[in-house]
């Protein structure tokens, strides 16, 4: 339930936020129509879900300034599943989907949501806007609405049928409605242009007697909730359906949350607390005939530029809906098909934020390549689909970036050279030890790399390897190094590690590389003493000469790090 801070927060200005539930019901209405008509369940469960979802999210939600309701993204994945499993399977789904919304709540789902890439939203935006403008062809067009469950098939058949037996009544309706709704917006932005030109449209059908199909009887109001629909044989089919309209419920609810705190102040939303709002929203909007339902991004907009501050605002556009679902049920049925497609179209458009698309392909080709497969995947496929197959797609190219990243680097060890060498010792070492630092991460995505060119070093004696700088490491990064380390073992090359972090270690040992390192004692804290056992070995192998002075820096020190001697009181030192 909502904290006491919610409560005062909602007696702060109420007046405002009133004003802003209407004006969202006003936008929200004939959004709330075509989209129930473009489900398949008809403008009424439309209407069911915005009064009942939107209320009950409204309540048990994480944001104060969230609007919900049917959404153009949420038909975009019923419509395939009405044409399979009929209206009682979407209703199902919808039940299937709020359990499965309050568990990813109690599990913390809700944080993940970060780490969607932007290009993989923008795409995902992208695709949706053009199913959507798809879908309202056959009502634009004035015909009966082919069958299949394909969108660019169903659009084009019914372009046959208008071609077939044309009538400019509903194009001249939708065209109308679009244009006037996407010019209004420009002119004046804070007029509801949308119920004026369904409004204008509707008079216009009535006065002149134009052919323009109605959406048809409402009730006079919401059913008596039952589970009368619900097959409990057919939930093992109904699963995948399920948690597709759930991962989307997630998706759009947290990214429309997202978005209202960036349009405000001081607004921060709770991620699983939203989650479960939106199960519990979806949960019982089916038991009233509604359709599944999620946040919407431009009703949202629309709450938090009209002065919303509360959750009384979205309360106040689902009462305002209820009123209209009693109260004019007969002049909204009268409503013409044509003119709810015009304002789905014009919705449609205003998805599109060129801005976003043009700044998403400018940045990166991999960034270009992930938006516009998203989007041509949404729009072949379905969304979770489409979500699925970009997030794999960045997170691929996000590893090759990193991959990238990682260097093996011949360096100059001679400035770590403990003690006092003379030139020819210093061309004896440099003859037979190199030294590699390994920069970045080393992991699946790059290790192979690593291996080819470590196996290229030759015409040495001892390789030290300087870890200090590796970000990362994996089971398949150590294994390499493993690998590596054996090869040049076998060729009569001493591998010599110096700096291997505490949580290097792990991944190390449990490849057997660190007891490959350790058995013959090769790991060094640091890279002066890795250099000392490296001048050893090659003593014992003859190589150079066994030094019989002593040095004046002991080994793993610097020199600028030998002790100084302390002055001695009253020295004036």
């Amino acid at each position: 339930m909502p904290a006491g801070a919610d409560l005062r927060l909602m007696a702060r200005n109420p007046r405002r936020d009133l004003l802003a539930g209407l004006t969202v019901a006003i936008v929200a209405l004939p959004l709330a129509l075509g989209f129930g008509v473009s489900s398949g369940l008809g403008a009424e469960a439309g209407l069911a879900t915005a009064v009942v979802a939107g209320a009950l999210a409204a309540v048990f939600g994480g944001s104060n300034l969230q609007v919900s309701g049917p959404t153009g993204a949420m038909t975009v994945v019923l419509v395939p599943i009405v044409a399979r499993y009929g209206p009682g399977g979407v209703l199902t789904v919808g039940v299937m989907a709020g359990v499965l919304l309050i568990a990813l709540a109690l599990l913390r789902a809700g944080q993940y949501m970060r780490y969607v890439p932007a290009p993989v939203v923008e795409g995902f935006t992208l695709g949706i806007a053009c199913v959507i403008a798809l879908q309202q062809i056959p009502d634009a067009l004035g015909v009966a609405k082919p069958a299949g469950e394909k969108v660019l098939l169903v659009a084009w058949r019914a372009v046959e049928a208008f071609i077939a037996a044309p009538d400019g009544t509903a194009v001249g309706l939708s065209l109308s409605v679009a244009v006037a709704m996407l010019a209004g917006a420009r002119w004046r932005p804070g007029i509801p242009f949308s119920i004026v030109a369904v409004t204008a449209a509707t008079v216009a059908a009535q006065l002149f007697h134009l052919d323009a199909a109605p959406i048809g009887d409402l009730p006079s109001g919401l059913p008596a909730p039952s589970l009368a629909f619900l097959d409990v044989t057919a939930l093992g089919s109904l699963f995948a359906p399920a948690v597709a309209v759930a991962a989307l419920a997630a998706l759009e609810s947290l990214l429309s949350a997202t978005v209202a705190d960036g349009m405000t102040v001081g607004q921060q939303h709770d991620p699983d607390k939203e989650l479960f709002g939106q199960g519990i929203a979806n949960l019982a909007a089916p038991l009233f005939g509604g359709v599944p339902a999620t946040a919407a991004i431009a009703r949202t907009a629309v709450n938090v530029r009209t002065g919303a501050s509360s959750r009384l605002a979205a309360l106040t556009h689902a009462a305002v809906l209820g009123v209209i679902v009693f109260a004019a049920a007969p002049l909204v049925s009268k409503i013409p098909l044509a003119a709810l497609a015009g304002v789905l179209l014009a919705t449609a458009v205003r998805m599109v934020e060129v801005g976003a698309l043009r700044a998403m392909a400018k940045a990166t080709r991999s960034d270009a390549a992930v938006l516009v497969l998203t989007a041509a995947a949404t729009l072949a496929l379905d969304l979770v689909y489409a979500v699925i197959i970009g997030l794999v797609v960045a997170g691929a190219l996000a590893l090759r970036a990193v991959a990238a990243q990682a260097r093996l680097d011949q360096v100059d060890f001679r400035p770590d050279l403990p003690g006092e060498h003379s030139d020819e010792e210093h061309a004896l070492l440099a003859e037979h030890i190199v030294a590699y630092r390994i920069d970045g991460p080393l992991f699946f995505a790059g290790a192979h790399r690593f291996l080819l060119e470590l196996s290229e070093v030759s015409d040495v004696r001892v390789v030290i390897l300087r870890m200090s700088r590796v970000t990362t490491m994996d089971a398949t990064g150590a294994l390499v190094l493993r690998d590596a380390v054996e090869k040049l073992n076998r060729r009569g090359i001493a591998v010599m590690a110096s700096g291997i972090r505490p949580g290097q270690r792990r991944a190390l040992a449990s490849v057997g590389a660190l007891e490959l390192l350790q058995r013959d004692g090769r790991e060094y804290a640091t890279t002066p003493e890795a250099i000392a056992g490296a001048r050893k070995h090659l003593e014992q192998a003859g190589l150079l000469p066994v030094r019989t002075t002593p040095t004046r820096t002991a080994p793993g020190r610097h020199r600028d790090d030998r002790p100084r001697p302390r002055p001695r009181r009253g020295s004036g030192r």
